[in-house]
């Protein structure tokens, strides 16, 4: 495996998806500070795939959510950072290894800031459930959830194979 090892600076893109991602994650955790004391003793610990509460647990669950959330975002953030260990075609070279990595590490970023975005509405949805004010997370959770794993991944590929 001898890659070079090349420095490339973050696209506006990069940047506005970590912004993004970082923001709302953020906000759903201001979200459960803020309403912390309001929420009750059992709240929403799983999910059928109709978005429908099939267990409840401790409100102190609730915190399950964010760790795991910084959890990827740390461990993503270092993968985004050395692409040139990432996995590639036979076909990686001098001249298209930048395009590779390029590529590589903008479906990481998305990667990365969609888990952010999903666990911070997982977690404001638990949160309005445990307070009574809905009682799901929706029947387009699970799509949108399919959605936004595979279409960045199927793009992500697609760009790939156009690379010379």
């Amino acid at each position: 495996m001898n890659r070079p090892v090349l420095k490339i600076p973050k696209t506006k893109t990069e940047l506005v998806w970590d912004i993004l991602g970082g923001t709302i994650f953020l906000g759903a955790i201001i979200f459960l500070i803020f309403y912390w004391g309001q929420i009750p003793d059992q709240v929403p610990g799983h999910y059928n795939a109709a978005g429908e509460v099939d267990r409840w647990g401790s409100k102190f669950e609730l915190f399950i959510l964010p760790i795991i959330g910084l959890f990827l975002w740390f461990t993503l953030a270092i993968l985004e950072r050395f692409p040139h260990v990432h996995n590639y075609p036979e076909r990686l070279n001098e001249s298209n290894a930048e395009a590779f990595y390029l590529n590589s590490r903008k479906l990481l970023n998305s990667i990365k800031n969609l888990c952010l975005i999903m666990f911070a509405y997982l977690l404001v949805q638990s949160i309005r459930v445990a307070l009574g004010w809905t009682d799901s997370l929706g029947m387009w959770f699970l799509p949108v959830l399919l959605a936004a794993t595979f279409i960045p991944i199927i793009i992500g590929m697609v760009r790939s194979s156009k690379i010379k």
